[in-house]
């Protein structure tokens, strides 16, 4: 097949060649994305009178049955054509003749694919943000439902202090909210038009590019012709909150794994959301959790990938550059899978109220409410950790726990201790003290739902 740059060569492209360096094996999903690019550049050509009214319309009417052919997955796709761009101005020229030929005027395959790739992630962007407030809007639910159940807080994986169930749970809506908040920035950069760059250094024609930024719903236009072409940078951000997304989506998928086996005994999931065993008939292994927690280094992965592809090279377009879309297309197929199994799998998950009440009272989860008492009393706060540390210590020492000291032997430790200090002891007492803003007081989780509410609304 002819190459449309095949009036510079004497001899035609090898078959190794062209297997080495097609794209069309995957950026084919950008399609549409191309086809709405050449529609645009199209209208601007006619308005500009660099094409006729009659042309543009051709062209459009064209293109238009070109996307219905490949919605309806009977385009025929072929290496020799080499990208998803050339696959359409060939399908484009073989329909309405010299009209499609003309198409190209004033744009390069450079600025083409950075148009594509942006207009990919915009969308992309967008349906992640809203599966990302559909998830906030699950741990809500679930938090609202549980805001009498007490669990307890852990730091270094060890027992820590009492807190609400519903209060983790918030924690990850607030993680969450960030990755909404950084994938909404992301966006803003994204928003930038490359079209009218051409190869690198703009046009001799008289283009209107700001005409065609506004068609496609960009907000401004690429300043530069040269970082026109170049800027990955809007991809590299998005992979960065991608992986963060990520990070958090495991930790999260760490604590499912944790807190569903039979040590912890905190959570049961769906038998909708596990598997099996081919060997051991008793086993209902958390595979989903686990898969989420695995595919995380898949996406860490794709950004080192991206970055390490773009260190080393100089202005403006390389054809290195076309292995940036694999990274992006993985990314978001990852991500979005991830978010989209998650809020399935949440609302199907049982707690063991139970057992997370037992749990929250064990660990001498209040011992730092002995130490704040204490302070209460005007004890030093140092002074109120060390005698409370001896406490702990002599109950460990006997293998019973805070409530069955006696007063008289709490007096023993501080003369300032009486006996108030039983109430404090109970976890639901020490969880109804935490009400400094962001606590685990439960009017303070209400405060807390009441805003994310209003927030995602």
């Amino acid at each position: 097949m002819k190459k449309p740059w095949s009036g510079r060569f004497a001899y035609k492209t090898s078959s190794a060649a062209e297997s080495f360096t097609e794209s069309i094996s995957f950026d084919r999903k950008l399609w549409k994305h191309d086809i709405a690019g050449s529609i645009a550049h199209a209208k601007m050509l006619a308005r500009q009178r660099i094409i006729t009214a009659k042309e543009s319309q051709d062209i459009i009417d064209g293109l238009t049955e070109i996307a219905e052919v490949i919605r309806s997955e009977k385009f025929i796709f072929s290496p020799d054509l080499e990208d998803i761009h050339m696959h359409i101005e060939s399908s484009l020229t073989q329909q309405i003749g010299d009209p499609g030929r003309k198409l190209h005027t004033a744009r390069s395959r450079n600025d083409q694919v950075a148009l594509d790739l942006r207009l990919y992630l915009r969308e992309q962007i967008q349906h992640i943000s809203s599966l990302i407030r559909k998830l906030q809007k699950t741990f809500i639910v679930i938090a609202e439902r549980h805001q009498d159940t007490l669990m307890p807080g852990y730091t270094h994986l060890q027992r820590a202090q009492p807190v609400l169930l519903s209060h983790h749970l918030l924690a990850y809506v607030e993680m969450f909210q960030r990755d909404h908040e950084r994938l909404r920035n992301c966006l803003l950069r994204t928003e930038s038009c490359p079209l009218g760059a051409c190869a690198l250094a703009g046009t001799s024609l008289p283009i209107d590019r700001v005409y065609t930024a506004k068609l496609l719903g960009f907000s401004r236009v690429a300043g530069n012709s040269i970082d026109a072409v170049s800027d990955r940078d809007f991809a590299l951000e998005f992979l960065s909150c991608a992986a963060i997304t990520m990070m958090h989506l495991s930790r999260l998928a760490e604590e499912l794994i944790l807190w569903s086996t039979e040590e912890f005994g905190f959570l049961e999931i769906s038998d909708r959301f596990t598997t099996g065993s081919s060997i051991m008939p008793q086993k209902k292994n958390p595979d989903v959790a686990e898969l989420m927690r695995g595919k995380t280094g898949r996406v860490y992965g794709n950004l080192m990938a991206l970055l390490t592809l773009m260190k080393g090279l100089p202005l403006s377009y390389n054809r290195d550059m076309q292995e940036d879309k694999l990274p992006v297309f993985d990314s978001v197929e990852t991500l979005t899978a991830c978010l989209a199994v998650l809020v399935e799998m949440l609302p199907e998950a049982k707690f063991n109220t139970r057992r997370l009440r037992e749990a929250a009272a064990g660990g001498y989860a209040t011992a730092t409410d002995i130490a704040e008492y204490l302070v209460r009393k005007g004890v030093p706060f140092r002074s109120a950790h060390e005698i409370t540390g001896k406490i702990v210590l002599s109950c460990i020492s006997r293998n019973i726990p805070l409530t069955s000291l006696s007063l008289r032997e709490l007096r023993n430790f501080s003369s300032a201790i009486d006996k108030d200090v039983r109430a404090i002891l109970d976890p639901e007492v020490s969880v109804k003290t935490r009400s400094s803003f962001g606590g685990t007081a439960p009017s303070e989780v209400k405060r807390q739902i009441r805003h994310y509410r209003k927030l995602l609304k």
